[in-house]
């Protein structure tokens, strides 16, 4: 009589419904999904995965959450969103073998994490990467037509009861925008923009020929490039190659007036150097889901500066989040027991 085939030891670490726990299941039926709702913060919305910042675990409960995730072969979720709990995991379970980061940008939380390199060799992370490009193209998008429909100008004039002589504003087909970053992000945002008439720049490491973009750079020449433009959109990672890319050099470089819009992370952009060219008209309009520091703080200009528009890193939000980062997740949990090539892996070199 043969043995049933032993199944792969999933472990959920965040907030995650039955529902998209099930989801899971059904997907990939290999996996034995192993979770306690008791011991989760509520969530508040959808893809809230750290919960309600009031929820405490009891001493009794959180014996019981360590001990279910340092049982795993495989985290769905980083302990709390915590690097600080993941490193604690990866020191007391030796088995553990592959970790599901939430976010796109995990990199950057597995980075934090400071693990031992033993533990970067043995442990594979991936993220959620692709799963918010829709969501946060359209945002891009939307951030592109604010700035060239005077948003700000409407806004100020509806407040004040201003009916002003007409002008001109600027149309999406005639305009010229780099797109800093070609990856998941960076292909959603050109696609659209590809449908709308405007012109592409974009930049990429391998220099090779991207649908929907007309001329392909490489990151270090941006500024060379600031001057032919009309908007910067930055769906670029943070990662000590991107910090602060888009700074004083480029932003002396560009058109006044030029429209910049962030989408990727907030360290990509020298915030200083933002406000210096906003002041000075070279920023026309600058719309930011995404800061150096969050939460944005409240002494920064950026918030009272009537030509920028902060989001409060809320772009990616989607109701179907949640869903399709499980289903995501399932379909690399049958790669990972089948010994193929993940999707979305941590470069645990640029942690990227």
């Amino acid at each position: 009589m043969t043995s049933p085939e032993r199944r792969l030891r999933v472990v959920v670490a965040t907030p995650l419904s039955e529902d998209n726990c099930r989801r899971i299941e059904e997907l990939e039926p290999r996996i034995e999904l192993i979770r306690d709702q008791s011991l989760y913060p509520p969530m508040r919305h959808a893809a809230d995965f750290s919960g309600d910042p009031t929820f405490r675990r009891t001493p009794t409960q959180r014996s019981a959450y360590e001990a279910m995730v340092d049982s795993a072969e495989v985290l769905y979720g980083i302990p709390d969103v915590d690097p600080a709990a993941l490193r604690r995991t990866a020191d007391a379970n030796p088995g553990l073998r592959w970790v599901q980061t939430m976010a796109a940008g995990g990199g950057g939380q597995v980075k934090a994490a400071r693990l031992t390199a033993e533990q970067l060799g043995r442990i594979a992370f991936t993220t959620s990467a692709g799963v918010h490009g829709g969501p946060l193209a359209e945002f891009a998008i939307f951030g592109l037509l604010a700035g060239a429909k005077d948003l700000p100008r409407l806004l100020a004039q509806q407040r004040d009861r201003s009916w002003t002589g007409r002008w001109e504003m600027r149309q999406v087909s005639e305009l010229t925008v780099l797109v800093a970053g070609l990856g998941g992000i960076g292909a959603e945002v050109t696609r659209r923009l590809a449908a709308l008439g405007a012109r592409v720049i974009g930049t990429s490491r391998r220099a090779q020929p991207v649908r929907h973009v007309d001329r392909v750079i490489r990151p270090d020449e941006i500024a060379s490039v600031a001057g032919e433009v009309d908007a910067i959109i930055s769906t670029l990672p943070g990662t000590a190659a991107t910090e602060k890319l888009i700074g004083a050099e480029v932003l002396a470089a560009v058109r006044p007036g030029t429209i910049l819009v962030n989408v990727g992370r907030g360290t990509v952009i020298d915030e200083d150097a933002l406000i210096a060219a906003l002041a000075d008209g070279r920023i026309g309009f600058a719309a930011l889901d995404v800061f150096a520091v969050e939460p944005l703080p409240s002494d920064s200009p950026l918030w009272d500066h009537p030509n920028v528009l902060v989001s409060p890193h809320t772009a990616a939000l989607n109701v179907a989040e949640d869903r399709l980062i499980a289903e995501l997740f399932a379909d690399n949990a049958g790669r990972f027991l089948d010994g193929r090539e993940l999707r979305n892996r941590v470069d645990t070199v640029d942690f990227y």
